[in-house]
């Protein structure tokens, strides 16, 4: 998969503006300040491509990058604490929703986790309902550079057992080090193939 020529395509409000395209999808779901915008940033290989912000919430619509001739990546709006008013977080919510429940391009659902945290309700209220939707997702544990190598692994494992998971289902990773970049990419090439 090359993302050198990767590209911003357009920012979705409501289902009417989806584009009208026929190339895969893969959304990126994550609370706010998971460290979705950094794990995108890892990906594509540029810095700020992906805009980074300290304040819960920035992403407010659907983000669709292009990666040409291949699929579009989809940053979802962070779910969780995020500093906008109930209605925003409820009209998020019906948008994120309607999206993944009807979206026939959606191929996988990347769901980014802090690994220095134990598991939280709305990862596992997620990847419940992906499950039960029979939509493919795949867990990924960022931030790993912030931990040592055993507390890495003590606490994956942590995560592991509080969603019902294997190492199987998810990918250790690090937007500072690029730790699990390769193997991310090839489980979602793969992911691709299989479409």
């Amino acid at each position: 998969m090359n993302l050198n020529d990767a590209s911003f395509q357009l920012s979705v409000h409501s289902l009417r503006q989806l584009p009208d395209s026929e190339l895969p999808e893969i959304a990126f779901a994550g609370r706010s300040n998971v460290g979705k915008s950094s794990l995108l940033n890892a990906l594509f290989n540029r810095k700020s491509f992906v805009k980074v912000s300290s304040r819960p919430g920035k992403t407010q619509g659907l983000n669709f990058f292009l990666v040409p001739g291949t699929c579009h990546f989809v940053d979802l709006p962070g779910y969780g604490y995020a500093k906008v008013s109930k209605q925003m977080q409820a009209q998020w919510g019906q948008l994120i929703s309607a999206y993944l429940e009807t979206r026939l391009q959606l191929r996988l659902v990347v769901v980014i986790m802090d690994l220095r945290h134990e598991a939280k309700k709305h990862d596992r209220e997620l990847l419940l309902w992906l499950k039960q939707q029979a939509i493919p997702s795949l867990a990924v544990y960022t931030k790993a550079d912030k931990l040592s190598g055993n507390k890495r692994t003590q606490m994956a494992a942590t995560l592991d057992a509080g969603h019902g998971l294997g190492p199987q289902d998810r990918v250790i990773f690090s937007a500072t080090t690029k730790l699990g970049r390769e193997e991310l990419l090839s489980r979602l090439e793969l992911c691709l193939s299989d479409a």
